[in-house]
């Protein structure tokens, strides 16, 4: 079983030299420590940043440089600054490779539920539905299931949905999972997770095609 770190450094694997990424709360926001060294890849934060770095070590803190969800950052050389209109210009005019997000609960089709949970106070939608319905590469960093041991991989998600039809692929805990003719297709599975553990934490349907690999990293 991955942890959060594991999660990020997996997804890491997808950032492919000459990217623009935007990174979600949460997660995604990890993914910034792991991209490999000898790809040139451009993080976008939707508060206004194009080249924001990894997380910064203890008492390096700039408190003026932080990202969507508020934690401090780094900004690589070049880095620009700007309002949040550029920044949702950017988004919603496709100029984003990668979007990778958290997730409440995916879909086997490709719904994603990422904002609220009725009853529970929420600050407000933010830049997630312009993400999702903008973005043709969309990642979801999650756990499997929730912390009752429910599956968040659902045949239909039962929260209020952020988009639909939108996510390609979901790196859980557990798995590696692609949306595949409307249903969860699994790649691979983390290191000493079985095959019956992933499709029993698993509601929709998911797809098994022969040998299912380990992940490597």
């Amino acid at each position: 079983m991955l942890s959060k770190e594991q999660i990020a450094q997996r997804i890491a694997k997808e950032v492919k030299d000459g990217y623009y990424v935007n990174l979600g709360i949460g997660i995604p926001t990890l993914v910034a420590n792991f991209v490999r060294d000898d790809i040139e890849v451009e993080f976008q934060s939707e508060n206004g940043i194009l080249g924001m770095g990894p997380f910064p070590f203890d008492g390096e803190e700039d408190a003026d440089l932080i990202n969507a969800g508020k934690q401090t950052i780094t900004a690589m050389k070049g880095a620009s600054f700007f309002d949040s209109a550029t920044s949702f210009s950017m988004i919603r005019g496709q100029h984003v490779d990668l979007t990778i997000l958290g997730a409440m609960e995916v879909a086997q089709n490709g719904d994603i539920a990422n904002w609220k949970i009725p009853g529970k106070m929420v600050k407000g939608m933010g830049g997630a539905m312009d993400l999702v319905a903008s973005a043709e590469n969309i990642i979801v960093a999650m756990m499997h299931t929730n912390r009752a041991g429910e599956s968040k991989m659902l045949k239909q998600c039962s929260l209020p949905l952020t988009g639909v039809n939108c996510v390609k692929k979901v790196v859980t805990n557990l798995a590696v999972l692609e949306i595949e003719n409307g249903k969860f297709k699994l790649l691979e599975r983390a290191p000493g997770v079985t095959v019956e553990e992933i499709n029993a934490a698993t509601e929709g349907d998911l797809i098994i095609d022969g040998d299912i690999p380990e992940m490597t990293f």
